[in-house]
């Protein structure tokens, strides 16, 4: 019997297998591309190693696609080949798997939570309940077991930044941001190679609109975490966020085209990441070229892939403004189909009430549709949470309210939403830009000029 670096054991005989498996969890933790690697090398050393089986299975899941799917189940089978010789918390992990291979990933959180309930220091459970939770839409339970466990972790335990990062950023899902950024920078100190503290703390700065301290925050040279999963992606978009609420779209389009557009394999957070900031981009008058023309082609190849309600709606974002409608009714067919007959999959419980509409409504909006896109989006807009992603993710779906609201010119309707949100965002150009364009087409043109002044002072530095 072996253990974990927190003294949990682990069932092999193995010292080579249980310090590779301890390797594969640090550098999944800190998103190293040689996660998968230390991982063979566990498997090597032990073929029956369960936990090591259990979490190749964890691995080809986290990739966000049906593709994987094979692979993950291979995995399970032989994580339940040794059942009968493990310990009860490894079980519990190869149920977990099991739930997640089926897709009901509400059932394998239930019991990670279990897990932690048992063993607080369970970093894979709690990792991977933050990462199920985030995808869930699920803001409270994002700070809430990071913080249940806290207290059975000492401060020199290995994983203890890890711990603190992911509540630091459920602390700022939940709008606790003081708490939230203390929290990040603590954990971003005790280890500056954990990205996800990192991006916990750039999320406080975004949302309270601190666009110097966030640039300041994000200043990592051009070509940062070679070594690194496709997370670093995700990091540089925030990155791009900063100068494009400050109205510098240059640099925004330079890091667009350096850091954050998609290969041709279309990992999920990149399509997602890509999409998002050329909408944004072109809600703030810029051309973006033919920048869309990849994501399409990309997205073309997933209509089917349903994993990630959040990834959906952004390979819809992908096919209509890459102007491949026929593909984009694929889809929108594809998701209805999907949540037709739910189960207990979770991508397909909400793929009825808020990804197929939602994305309808983004199709919709391509074609210029705009009182469908209302018709659509309105009802959803307090309630689109259980998409899954962050605040800052889903607020494209806000503006994009706002934009139908112009273009189907809804002035009182797009008044309200932009006083909302020039309140909420008060350091967004874009949002006092709208809102000077949309008080000038209510005839109120000192207003208007206002709230373009407003726009114009608003700098990084």
């Amino acid at each position: 019997m072996q253990q974990d670096e927190r003294g949990l054991a682990l069932t092999t005989d193995s010292p080579e297998a249980a310090a590779a498996f301890n390797a594969a969890i640090r550098d999944y933790l800190e998103y190293r591309l040689s996660a998968g690697e230390k991982l063979k090398q566990a498997l090597a050393a032990d073929p029956g190693f369960v936990m090591g089986q259990t979490l190749r299975g964890y691995f080809m899941l986290l990739i966000g696609s049906n593709a994987t799917l094979p692979a993950a189940r291979k995995a399970q089978d032989q994580a339940k080949a040794g059942l009968a010789t493990i310990t009860p918390r490894e079980a519990m992990h190869v149920a977990a798997l099991e739930f997640w291979v089926a897709g009901d990933t509400a059932g394998a959180c239930a019991v990670w939570e279990e897990v932690l309930a048992a063993w607080p220091t369970d970093v894979l459970a709690l990792r991977l309940h933050h990462f199920a939770s985030f995808w869930l839409g699920r803001s409270a339970a994002l700070r809430d077991l990071p913080a249940g466990v806290l207290p059975a972790w000492g401060s020199d335990m290995p994983g203890y930044g890890n711990v603190l990062g992911m509540l630091a950023f459920g602390l700022e899902e939940c709008g606790e941001y003081a708490d939230a950024e203390k929290t990040g920078r603590l954990a971003v100190e005790m280890n500056p190679e954990d990205l996800w503290s990192v991006h916990a703390v750039a999320h406080v700065l975004e949302m309270q609109g601190r666009l110097k301290d966030g640039a300041d925050w994000l200043a990592q040279p051009a070509g940062s975490w070679t070594d690194r999963n496709p997370f670093k992606d995700h990091i540089w978009w925030h990155t791009a966020l900063f100068p494009l609420e400050a109205g510098d779209y240059d640099r925004v389009l330079a890091l667009y085209d350096a850091e954050v557009k998609v290969d041709e394999n279309g990992f999920y957070l990149d399509v997602q990441n890509a999409a998002s900031l050329l909408l944004r981009l072109e809600f703030c008058g810029v051309d973006v070229g033919d920048r869309w023309s990849l994501l399409g082609t990309v997205a073309e190849k997933r209509i089917d892939d349903h994993v990630l309600a959040f990834t959906d709606t952004h390979f819809m974002i992908a096919l209509a403004k890459a102007g491949r409608m026929e593909p984009a009714r694929q889809l929108l067919a594809s998701l209805q189909d999907f949540g037709a007959t739910p189960g207990n999959n979770s991508a397909a419980l909400v793929a009825g009430p808020l990804t197929a509409p939602i994305s309808e409504a983004i199709l919709a909006f391509a074609e210029k549709r705009f009182e469908r896109t209302l018709d659509l989006l309105l009802p959803l807009r307090h309630d689109w949470q259980a998409v899954g992603a962050s605040h800052a993710q889903r607020d494209l779906f806000h503006q994009i309210v706002i934009e139908a609201a112009i273009g189907a010119r809804r002035v009182p309707l797009a008044k309200l939403l932009l006083a909302q949100r020039s309140r909420a965002k008060p350091h967004s150009r874009y949002s006092w830009q709208r809102y000077g364009d949309v008080l000038e087409m209510a005839g109120e043109a000192a207003p208007a000029a206002a709230a373009r002044q407003q726009a114009s002072a608003i700098r990084l530095g």
